[in-house]
């Protein structure tokens, strides 16, 4: 089981607690995660991710063990803590402005 903390709005949106848990097939990614999260969860299709390009949102960002993933290729396997479920896989959504 692979564990995914959500942000607030996503939260709200999916009618989930702060974190859900996924059965993910293959190699454990960013990608292979949203696949899972979106197939249990259809309502967060596109939320997370663009539709099409498949690209992160410009407001979310991924964190694996206190460290920012948001830029590594979204196929790349994730740590061992998150594939086995020790650690989360956190979505956190950033602040802009001034």
């Amino acid at each position: 089981m692979v564990r995914v903390v959500l942000p607030h709005h996503l939260r709200n949106l999916a009618q989930v607690g702060a974190e859900v848990q996924l059965h993910v097939s293959g190699p454990v990614s960013i990608c292979s995660v949203l696949d899972a999260l979106e197939a249990a969860y259809p309502v967060l299709k596109g939320t997370i991710r663009d539709h099409e390009t498949h690209k992160r949102r410009p407001f979310l960002r991924f964190f694996a063990e206190c460290e920012d993933i948001s830029l590594d290729p979204p196929t790349q396997p994730l740590p061992e803590s998150i594939a086995t479920g020790q650690q989360p896989l956190l979505v956190i959504g950033a602040i802009a402005g001034g």
